[in-house]
């Protein structure tokens, strides 16, 4: 059984668990926290030398980092991949913007609201930068999300799944989502999927 090892409560690790859900693809998950020094052990550096989660564990042992990247292992010949290479291209086009675009604004400006450890960090010149990064990442996609459903091809695809990790939960780091409501309304589509489960969910056993 694969094996996927994060937190709960971060988006970058609920991307994988998410599309498992969504494909109804059985895994196990293992608690590795940054809040406690977890992803700093000798045993998970030593899986990971990046010390960073999620990590995706296959049944032969084989590793794999990086959110974006074990999506698109998990979702490889599925529905959440386009066949269409021009519609598959322009969904990894979305991924890319999400881990240049939006996730070191509307993710980053999420972890120093809520997390009391990087309270430092969230000096009020980095808030109103996240601030106003996170605020264009969103109306690039309320643009693109006012003229269609989902953001590559024509049904629910990976670009969809990592754009919604954080984006349904920015409001925790003080952007306003009703300011974008085709957005809103893709967040409401998203969570219609059958398979669909919330941030904190995780597999029984």
């Amino acid at each position: 059984m694969l094996t996927i090892y994060g937190m709960p409560d971060s988006g970058n690790c609920y991307k994988p668990r998410l599309v498992c859900a969504l494909l109804d693809r059985p895994f196990r998950h293992v608690g590795v926290s940054t809040n406690d020094g977890g992803t700093g052990r000798p045993d998970f550096l030593a899986k990971n030398p990046n010390g960073k989660v999620p990590l995706l564990e296959l049944d032969d042992g084989r590793l794999l980092p990086e959110s974006n990247a074990i999506a698109f292992f998990l979702g490889e010949a599925s529905p959440l991949v386009p066949t269409d290479p021009f519609e598959r291209a322009e969904m990894l086009s979305w991924m890319f913007f999400e881990q240049y675009s939006h996730e070191p604004y509307v993710a980053v400006r999420r972890s120093l609201t809520i997390y009391p450890r990087l309270a430092r960090l969230a000096t009020p010149e980095r808030l109103a930068e996240t601030l106003k990064g996170g605020m264009k990442a969103l109306g690039v996609m309320e643009g693109r999300l006012g003229e269609r459903e989902w953001l590559a091809g024509t049904a629910a695809s990976l670009a969809d799944v990592v754009l919604y990790a954080y984006t349904h939960v920015a409001g925790e780091g003080g952007f306003d989502l009703s300011a974008y409501p085709a957005v809103k309304a893709w967040l409401g589509r998203i969570e219609a999927l059958p398979g669909y489960r919330p941030m904190h969910w995780l597999p029984a056993g």
